[in-house]
């Protein structure tokens, strides 16, 4: 099982150069891929992701480069799928999408978007990211993205429910959130993913923090890479375990 890790300061440890250094310290020790989430307006701060993945992109080389996950509905599909052919300028193939509906209010109230019919926007939004990033064109829009970014990132869906077999049917990967899941929960979703045919499989959000039990953690890691996930990718909170300590836990 590859180990990732979430870029972006959490509390008040941003300063300048620090992503720059984040990404290069995690490369260093090993992670196998650099990760960016998306939260707004939830009482605390973190770097956008697609600004987050542009300065790793920058400043790395070879290392996956994935954001876990983009919440679509908050975005017009031109401006998104305009600001990943962007990224993929800098990335190249580095670079996977992963996407989902969303599951906080405060994120739409900052973007000015409804919560009530984000699943409805979201459907509408991915039919229209893969039109976009397989043509650049959709209903009079033209993007005219260069020949090396044409056709757009793989698309991971990030979700729960249904969501999970429509991952396996309908998308190249799914991430489950170890956030707010056990894992008897995650390992659960997975055996349901694996019965749809689903395909790559990445657990997220697992944060390290300053009250963790690094064997109990070295634990779960390996529970989930006998599950058969393909990927873990670790959130190391402040006051937690140092990065090398994270890279030794698989």
């Amino acid at each position: 099982m590859r180990l990732g890790a979430l870029l972006g300061p959490v509390g008040n440890s941003a300063g300048a150069g620090f992503l720059a250094g984040q990404a290069r310290a995690y490369v260093a020790e090993g992670f196998d891929s650099l990760w960016a989430a998306q939260a707004v307006g939830r009482g605390f701060m973190i770097t956008d992701p697609l600004i987050a993945l542009t300065v790793a992109a920058a400043v790395t080389e070879e290392v996956e480069l994935g954001t876990a996950v983009v919440q679509l509905p908050l975005y017009a599909p031109g401006d998104l799928a305009q600001r990943v052919f962007s990224l993929m300028q800098i990335a190249g193939n580095r670079l996977t999408l992963g996407v989902g509906a969303g599951s906080t209010a405060a994120d739409f109230r900052v973007f000015d978007r409804s919560y009530e019919s984000r699943f409805a926007d979201f459907n509408r939004g991915v039919a229209a990211l893969r039109e976009l990033f397989a043509t650049g064109r959709r209903e009079g829009i033209d993007l005219c993205p260069w020949p090396s970014v044409l056709g757009g990132p793989p698309l991971l869906l990030g979700s729960w429910g249904a969501g999970v077999e429509r991952a396996a049917g309908q998308f190249d990967g799914w991430i489950a959130s170890g956030a707010y899941r056990s894992p008897d929960e995650v390992i659960d979703a997975l055996g349901r993913y694996r019965h749809a045919g689903g395909g790559r499989a990445i657990v997220s959000t697992i944060q390290l923090g300053p009250a963790t039990d690094l064997g109990e953690m070295r634990e779960t890691l390996a529970r989930y890479a006998e599950a058969g996930f393909d990927d873990a990718v670790v959130m190391l909170m402040p006051g937690g375990p140092t990065a090398a300590k994270a890279r030794g836990l698989v």
